[in-house]
């Protein structure tokens, strides 16, 4: 059966509009066969206590199933039917909560603030997709997460950006996820729920703002895979971490790759690495050089990010709604103190209605502000280290003999197993017998011609000059 070159499937993305079609590939496939008080804010009213365990059943058995649709089926179009799923129920049915994106903050501040109690729900969560990656990939992020699902569904002509934009963009989500992490510990704000640019649109609901961005995104996304997914979110950052060490990952094709570059011109996320042979003498020596200097830089970063990130302290402090009201509040109490008229404005009129003590705002403030002190000079060394580690990732030179899927990077979208002959062969194999090889196809021929056309059109060009 033929494949066609476009294929859509209808989804309902914004209230305003409508539907949004998922699906083409960057270039068609190849036939290859014949035929704080935030949270109170930031979550919808619960629907009941027997949601949560429904949520967590679900999320659990979706995970089971994506695992097994990408790591042995291996079949994009069951993978699309999940993110349909998972869109319809984790989205716009449960309205984006529980969120296992933003409960890396109930985590944060559960462990350092001890009178809040974290959810069984949101722990589990937290807990079940870095789990799975760790020992498969990143499934949850394959058709489970429905931001990246939609994300994925809305996907038509994939752009590959420039590798060292890709990169550069890629150290944001670290960044955003160790500030998020610090202002959740601090008791300060839950912002990756705050600036959510999806939940607006799964609940139909929210400031213009918010509505607006969640839109930009998705347009963003029609053109370049997953934006938000590579360059944002904060929970993709942690996933990618596990999934270096998962003990089994997503492999482009079935069994023994024959180096015809479709699969890294498939994938929408940068993924895919390319065939590294092993260094000459002279370009090891260099390369080893460049490592060297890395590492010698890697304990600076960390330095210089521990005392620039410290010094914003105080900064950051102001973001926690005590320390401005404690400056507030002060010169207030003096004047009642020596009886005169108090100040007035919406902030101290609200303090007097709340019944706290100006003592309490004082030491709250003074908590906070020890709290930032340490929490920023983390957070730097944070920033710092991850820059070390781009910066020896870099360096570093590695030998590959094939076509690898990257599983820091991989989000398991499975759109690169239509451009594999492999795959086609395991496939017709597994149908029954096929006759002789498979055929390349014709649209594979000629992405391939062209590329053979420019690559002798440069070697003339360059003998010519010689």
């Amino acid at each position: 059966m033929s494949r066609p070159r476009a294929r859509y499937l209808a989804l309902l993305v914004l209230g305003v509009a409508a539907s949004a079609a998922f699906g083409v590939e960057r270039f068609p496939p190849p036939d290859f066969e014949t035929g704080h008080v935030l949270p109170h804010a930031a979550q919808p009213a619960p629907l009941g206590a027997g949601y949560d365990y429904a949520d967590a059943a679900v999320l659990l058995l979706t995970l089971a199933v994506a695992t097994y649709l990408v790591l042995y089926r291996r079949s994009r179009r069951a993978i699309v039917g999940l993110c349909v799923f998972s869109v319809v129920y984790f989205g716009f049915w449960r309205r984006g909560c529980v969120c296992s994106i933003g409960s890396v903050q109930n985590v944060a501040l559960a462990l350092f603030e001890p009178g809040y109690a974290l959810p069984a729900a949101v722990a589990l969560f937290f807990a079940a997709p870095i789990a799975f990656a760790l020992f498969f990939g990143r499934v949850f992020c394959a058709g489970v997460c429905p931001m990246g699902a939609l994300q994925d569904l809305v996907l038509l002509k994939p752009l590959q950006l420039p590798r060292w934009l890709d990169q550069g963009l890629g150290l944001l989500p670290y960044v955003y996820l160790g500030l998020a992490l610090l202002l959740a510990a601090t008791g300060t704000s839950f912002i990756i729920c705050q600036y959510d640019p999806f939940v607006p649109l799964f609940r139909m609901t929210g400031s213009m703002l918010m509505l607006g961005l969640g839109a930009g995104f998705l347009l963003v996304g029609t053109v370049v895979g997953r934006p938000y997914c590579r360059f944002l979110c904060p929970y993709g950052a942690v996933l990618g971490l596990a999934a270096r060490v998962a003990r089994k990952r997503v492999k482009v094709y079935p069994d023994v790759c024959v180096n015809c570059k479709l699969c890294e011109k498939s994938c929408p996320v940068n993924a895919i690495a390319s065939p590294a042979p092993r260094p000459g003498p002279r370009e090891l020596a260099a390369a080893k050089r460049r490592l060297a200097w890395a590492l010698a830089l890697w304990p600076v970063l960390i330095a210089v990010g521990v005392w620039t990130v410290g010094a914003a302290a105080p900064l950051l402090a102001r973001a926690h709604p005590d320390v401005p009201l404690a400056r507030l509040v002060a010169p207030d109490a003096a004047a009642r103190f020596r009886g005169e008229p108090g100040l007035e404005n919406d902030e101290l009129t609200a303090f007097h209605k709340s019944g706290r003590s100006a003592q309490e705002v004082y030491a709250s403030a003074q908590r906070v502000r020890s709290r930032f002190a340490i929490g920023s000079r983390i957070l730097g060394a944070w920033i710092g280290l991850v820059l070390g580690a781009k910066l020896v990732g870099l360096a570093r030179t590695p030998v590959r003999t094939d076509y690898q899927a990257q599983p820091g990077d991989c989000v398991a979208c499975g759109r690169c197993f239509d451009y594999c002959p492999k795959e086609y062969e395991r496939l017709g194999a597994v149908a029954g017998p096929t006759q002789g090889p498979v055929p390349v196809p014709a649209p594979a021929l000629a992405t391939l011609r062209v590329e053979a056309r420019s690559t002798s059109g440069a070697a003339a060009g360059a003998g010519r000059k010689a």
